[in-house]
């Protein structure tokens, strides 16, 4: 005699609940693409500018002057040429002035060092027949930039020459210059009332163009980066908030996640810009194929959502009702 107990027949209004569940249950709304979705999440030109535009960057350049001037607190080395009674270091006061010998106070503030030398010989002229005067700058005081924002050093940077934005940002910490919890996405430059927002991003990858020249007082912000995040949920190994990254792609993000869970619907990956209200529909297997312009790019704010299966949903409901119905539908399949 087989010890095999006969197949039972699968009671189906058992299942009725279930599938009655399944069809009504608000547990997974996906909203339909919208239509010429894959264009907004193209891999834009990385040459174009999307903060401030061409000309006001090439404004700021136009701003730096070759020549230094003299400011406030600089220390200067006045030399007259057979006359060391009147040669000598000065300290450019608050004021903008400095103390000659026999001549008295002289404002030199936003003098080059010809100009600053220039002055010097016309004000001991007046006194003194034949003077020829040189200044050179022995400390650069007054060269100074101010970083703010999430960088490790914020404060005051002092330098002896015109630096580039590249090595203010540097000096504020070094690279990556933001703490653990942030990422460097932008910046802006300020100077008096005008204003240039700079894309980090582009910048770190080889667009030197947006690598400015700074000046004295120039302040340089690095905004505080908790908008700059991409949200990567639903069927994924770590669903969550993530840092958005220079040149992000689809699949960097949906790697940082751990990728898509066993139940995942492969076919339904969504890519969401609520800026642009563009809402994209990819299929993973498009994505595996060798062609690039598949790999969208990530902007700051985007949604990528992994929908699970239907055979993943009826799991789902199955194992989170009450313990009866899972005994009863248990049950009714012929495991008891």
């Amino acid at each position: 005699m087989s010890s095999f107990s006969p197949i039972r027949p699968v009671r189906w209004h058992a299942l009725l609940p279930l599938v009655l569940l399944a069809g009504c249950t608000s547990w997974e709304f996906v909203p339909d693409p919208t239509r010429d979705a894959r264009t907004v999440f193209e891999v834009p030109d990385r040459r174009t500018n999307t903060y401030s535009n061409d000309e006001v960057v090439q404004a700021f350049k136009a701003d730096v002057e070759t020549d230094y001037r003299v400011w406030d607190g600089d220390r200067i080395q006045i030399d007259v040429l057979g006359r060391a009674e009147l040669s000598g270091q000065h300290t450019i006061g608050p004021d903008g002035k400095i103390t000659l010998p026999v001549a008295g106070v002289l404002f030199v503030r936003n003098l080059t060092r010809e100009e600053a030398a220039k002055a010097v010989t016309q004000a001991l002229s007046r006194y003194y027949q034949d003077i020829f005067t040189t200044v050179r700058v022995d400390t650069y005081s007054s060269n100074r930039v101010i970083v703010l924002g999430r960088v490790e050093h914020p404060g005051t940077l002092q330098f002896e020459y015109p630096p580039l934005l590249l090595e203010i940002l540097a000096k504020a910490g070094g690279l990556p210059l933001l703490r653990p919890e942030q990422v460097l996405t932008r910046c802006s430059i300020i100077r008096g009332n005008k204003i240039l927002w700079i894309d980090i991003k582009r910048l770190l990858t080889g667009d030197m163009s947006l690598n400015v020249q700074l000046m004295r007082n120039d302040t340089v912000y690095i905004p505080d980066s908790t908008d700059t995040s991409v949200y990567v949920l639903g069927a994924v190994q770590k669903p969550g908030v993530y840092r958005l990254t220079p040149q992000m792609s689809f699949m960097d993000a949906l790697s940082q996640s751990g990728g898509p869970t066993p139940d995942a619907n492969l076919a339904s990956l969504h890519l969401v810009r609520p800026s642009k209200q563009a809402h994209l529909v990819i299929d993973m297997e498009d994505l595996l194929h060798p062609d690039l312009n598949l790999n969208m790019s990530i902007e700051e704010g985007d949604i990528i959502y992994v929908a699970r299966s239907w055979e993943a949903k009826v799991g789902y409901i199955v194992t989170k009702i009450n313990p009866f119905a899972s005994l009863l539908t248990l049950k009714s399949f012929g495991t008891f």
